[in-house]
């Protein structure tokens, strides 16, 4: 055990970590990672594309009309519209690119078949805004996009569930809460992030944490730097921190689905996942924007185990929501037809 003094001036301790040689752990990890694997998302994308895109044009009506037999239309229309808050129509400007004109390129894949898997069931010719990757700002007219703030007058802001490989992932987790080691957990990278940059600062060697930063490239100080960690790793542990990155923090949804409880301080962007619909301290334990009640929230909860399982009982029954693929499917084209209704 080592120990060092953090910028508050307080004495902490690092417990020694035991791994397997890092050379070993590099290449067992995308195999035992707990994530979405990546090949067999192409290969389902290749596959859809094999259907012309004509059979879903002259299937998306029947589909709809059959959804919203088979769901609750209030349910469904509910999140048609947190999606998608346009409410009058609002046209886009005449530079605004076709849907034919959409192509697979270099960078941005995901995003490519994510989006081709719903607006391949509208006309070629319609026109719309679409912005890949981690996006933080309101765009200046309505585009689809994958995050957004949650603050704000968003409408602009269309969410799709995009790079959805990466973001939505849930796991089986049979570790009953009560048998989890008492601390709390994080795997990241670090880097230029502020958020996390606090929270290591603070309370990186806390006995009651277990914080390591993945960046490999980084300034960050090397007593942060370690190997990356398994899901099922990570869930060994009662409590796992859920910090904000570039947007929104990628852990969460299959935290939310774990018998481990989420940390957080309230979050500021959002995804498909609707985060800014989540209630602190009822599907996850609210931090401190200074993170500075982390200790204090970990002891009370380990302590007061009923509170524990309603916040693990309520994450459950809000993830529920997003585990039907039918009706994700149906919530995502009305998006689409919303989208495309009030813009051309």
């Amino acid at each position: 055990m080592t120990k060092f003094e953090n910028s508050n001036g307080i004495i902490m301790s690092r417990l020694p970590q035991k791994s397997s040689p890092e050379w070993i752990s590099k290449l067992l990890y995308p195999f035992r990672s707990g994530k979405n694997s990546k090949f067999v998302y192409f290969a389902n994308c290749a596959l859809r594309e094999l259907v012309p895109a004509s059979v879903c044009r002259a299937r998306i009506e029947s589909l709809i009309e059959s959804g919203l037999k088979q769901f609750n239309r209030t349910d469904i229309l509910d999140r048609v519209n947190y999606y998608n808050k346009l409410s009058h129509p609002t046209l886009l400007s005449e530079d605004a690119p076709q849907l034919a004109d959409h192509r697979l390129g270099p960078k941005a894949q995901v995003y490519y078949f994510d989006t081709r898997e719903f607006t391949r069931y509208f006309e070629p010719s319609l026109r719309w805004r679409h912005l890949p990757g981690d996006i933080i700002h309101i765009p200046t007219e309505p585009t689809i996009v994958k995050s957004r703030p949650i603050a704000g007058n968003n409408a602009n802001s269309i969410l799709l569930n995009l790079n959805k490989v990466r973001h939505f992932i849930f796991v089986n987790d049979t570790l009953p809460f009560e048998q989890k080691k008492t601390r709390a957990i994080f795997r990241g990278k670090v880097r230029n992030k502020p958020k996390r940059i606090d929270l290591f600062t603070k309370h990186f060697g806390n006995p009651l944490c277990n914080f390591g930063d993945t960046s490999s490239h980084s300034t960050d100080p090397d007593a942060w730097k370690t190997g990356k960690m398994t899901i099922q790793e990570q869930l060994e542990n009662k409590f796992i921190l859920a910090i904000e990155g570039n947007d929104v923090a990628s852990n969460l949804k299959w935290i939310l689905s774990s018998n481990a409880i989420a940390m957080m301080p309230r979050p500021e962007f959002e995804t498909w996942f609707m985060e800014g619909r989540l209630i602190p301290d009822v599907h996850y334990i609210e931090l401190a924007a200074d993170f500075s009640d982390l200790e204090e929230k970990i002891r009370y909860y380990s302590k007061h185990t009923e509170a524990a399982h309603a916040i693990i009982n309520q994450a459950h029954e809000y993830v529920q929501q997003f585990q039907t693929p039918q009706c994700e499917r149906l919530i995502s084209l009305l998006v689409m037809r919303k989208y495309f209704a009030l813009t051309n």
